[in-house]
């Protein structure tokens, strides 16, 4: 799995340590699952960076909602700003045995573990741990920490359980070498994405904490955890603000992944109450420095305010060549009103994106047609060759369509697209069980009406929801929007406990062990899960398999294309749009390298701060 942003980044390569020879192993300081890395033997540092770029300043950042746990592994508590994104990961505390690459895709360079190597049958994997190595303590990291880390995460982390399924232990060989056994073989990716594991500090988890009593990694905690990256807390206001610093003699500076980059002083994150009021701190200035711009209306009108018109606020397009998300209207299994696919279709034919895009959207964005955007994995046509081969074996199990036509969603761009778009609907609904009553879509045996509740936690899904819900009033659908908190999103969503939602799922150009979390059946029941919908299907959990155990690049391609398609045919999630490119407005305070990484657009690590700028804006009068 690779989950390509411009804040959260990604890669793959291959780099020999040391000749390999029949009595020892290959050990590579790169893992690659598509070619070689084009650093090739003498991976110095990535091309774009400045190699002397200065160190210091500090970088104001906002988000919503609010934390109460610097703990991000557990599905108890909000974790703080700067931790791991859902818990997967080492965010800015941990660093992971191997970081994700920047400006290349499906490819890992060596961090915590100087070099890995596995059989050629893949039944395992072994990390060899750089022995330089060391906890914020001066502790060094051990091949104890990777095995407590491996067994802690997988045990209490639903993500990591099913990430690492095929993973049966981790074994110390001796102090600095892991081994990971596997229970199958053929799993070509499990050797390199156990170079994502997130390393922790046994020793400071077994131990006793402020209070004298000895510490808990299961449950939250707002004690700072002692880490190993390049950051650890300064300061923190439950709640509201954390403050991190960047440490003076982190062990990992010198790096290849890390020179040009890491070059604050301070990271400081302030927290709103939603994304209106983070927008006008953004505009005041002094709270927010750099904004990843993802409402269409503030790009295309919003930025017209004195900051900007004065130059102190500059706004750019980074084109991007990774993959795009997945974003759709989630709906809940779960509830026996969605589990018909003739309903899920209706509801499809429901959704007007051309004129969502044109009067909301601004005509910004792109329809997503496929659960793999952007890249040679997208389904498309009718299925021929390796694909046809693979579902041949499902053909008494999927819709008969499925192998004659292509799939396609409605088009509303043409006159009267609505009304026939609409009967198309009814007609579904109607072989479901759902008919129209004095202007309602009610259940034909029950005369109960058909209701559909958006469940969302912002202003902006108003923009995304708006339209479709008064369309769905329209039809005769009793359906609404509930915007509630960020701490009581993050609770039904973990519960399921919604009609209808946005989800939004990375995918990359090697998809694989993650495509449990998003939609087998053992992950739609488990809690904080990615499978949203609650698929349950027979057919995609042998295909998801089939990703997983792909022998080639070839068989790869064909296995995700026949997993597309299932899924679009399935009508699990009603695709929304993507944009491909990053829309970034920041203040003129930083110094940016001239290139920025193509694949993932801009690598925000990479700037630095102009002190005389930064001194500049807050002798203007800048909000602090």
């Amino acid at each position: 799995m690779r989950f390509p942003t411009f804040l959260s980044l990604i890669g793959f390569a291959v780099l020999t340590i040391q000749p390999a020879t029949a009595q020892e192993p290959e050990w590579h300081s790169t893992a690659s699952l598509i070619g070689e890395s084009k650093y090739g033997d003498d991976f110095e540092r990535y091309d774009y960076v400045n190699p002397d770029a200065p160190k210091g300043g500090t970088l104001n950042s906002t988000t919503t909602g609010t934390f109460d746990s610097f703990n991000p592994y557990v599905i108890r508590g909000s974790a703080a700003a700067g931790f791991a994104v859902r818990g997967f990961g080492g965010g800015l505390l941990y660093d992971t045995l191997m970081q994700q690459a920047i400006d290349e895709p499906s490819t890992s360079h060596a961090l915590i573990a100087e070099a890995y190597s596995n059989p050629d049958d893949y039944s395992s994997a072994t990390y060899r741990i750089n022995p330089k190595a060391r906890w914020h303590d001066g502790e060094p990291i051990t091949a104890e920490d990777v095995v407590w880390s491996f067994n802690v995460l997988k045990e209490n982390s639903q993500l990591y359980n099913r990430y690492y399924e095929n993973v049966t232990e981790a074994v110390a060989v001796n102090d600095h070498e892991v081994k990971f056994n596997f229970d199958q073989t053929g799993n070509r990716e499990l050797p390199h994405i156990m170079g994502d594991l997130a390393v922790l500090p046994k020793h400071w988890w077994e131990g006793t904490g402020p209070d004298g009593k000895k510490r808990d990694v299961t449950a939250p905690t707002l004690e700072p955890p002692l880490g190993s990256g390049a950051y650890k807390i300064k300061s923190f206001v439950p709640g509201s603000e954390i403050v991190w610093e960047r440490v003076d003699d982190y062990w990992a500076k010198d790096l290849p992944v890390n020179v040009g980059r890491k070059n604050f002083d301070i990271r400081r994150y302030v927290y709103f109450r939603d994304s209106n009021a983070e927008w006008e701190a953004f505009k005041k200035g002094g709270l927010e420095d750099i904004r990843p711009e993802y409402r269409s209306q503030n790009w295309a009108q919003g930025y017209d305010f004195p900051a900007f018109e004065e130059g102190k606020v500059v706004k750019k397009v980074f084109h991007t060549k990774s993959p795009e998300p997945m974003q759709g209207f989630a709906m809940n299994m779960r509830r026996d009103k969605f589990k018909d696919r003739r309903v899920r279709e209706a509801l499809t034919y429901l959704f007007d994106f051309a004129t969502v895009n044109r009067t909301r959207l601004y005509g910004l964005r792109t329809r997503t047609d496929s659960y793999f955007v952007g890249d040679e994995l997208a389904s498309s046509g009718v299925p021929e060759g390796r694909e046809l081969e693979i579902l041949e074996e499902f053909r008494d199990q999927l819709p008969p369509e499925l192998f004659t036509e292509p799939f396609s969603l409605p088009d509303y761009s043409e006159r009267g697209a609505q009304r026939t778009n609409q009967r198309k609907a009814f007609d579904l609904f109607k072989q479901a069980g759902w008919v129209s009553r004095d202007g309602k879509l009610v259940n034909e045996k029950t005369g109960e009406q058909f209701t559909i509740e958006y469940l969302g936690s912002s202003p902006t899904d108003e923009i995304i929801a708006g339209q479709f819900v008064e369309d769905m009033r329209r039809f005769g659908i009793d359906a609404s929007i509930r915007i509630v908190d960020q701490a009581q999103e993050v609770n039904r969503m973990q519960n399921f406990d919604f009609d209808m939602t946005t989800a939004v799922l990375a995918q990359s150009l090697s998809p694989g062990n993650e495509q449990r979390d998003f939609w087998s059946s053992s992950a739609a029941d488990q809690p904080d899960s990615r499978n949203l919908s609650g698929i349950q299907d027979p057919v995609v959990d042998a295909l998801v398999d089939k990703v997983i155990f792909a022998k080639d690049r070839e068989d790869l391609v064909a296995a995700t294309h026949a997993l597309d398609r299932v899924l679009l045919w399935g009508y699990y999630y009603i695709p929304q749009w993507y944009t491909p490119e990053v829309w970034l407005a920041w203040w003129d305070k930083f110094g940016i390298p001239e290139k920025q990484p193509e694949y993932v657009g801009a690598d925000i690590d990479s700037w630095w701060i102009i002190p005389e700028k930064e001194a500049a804006l807050a002798a203007g009068g800048s909000a602090q």
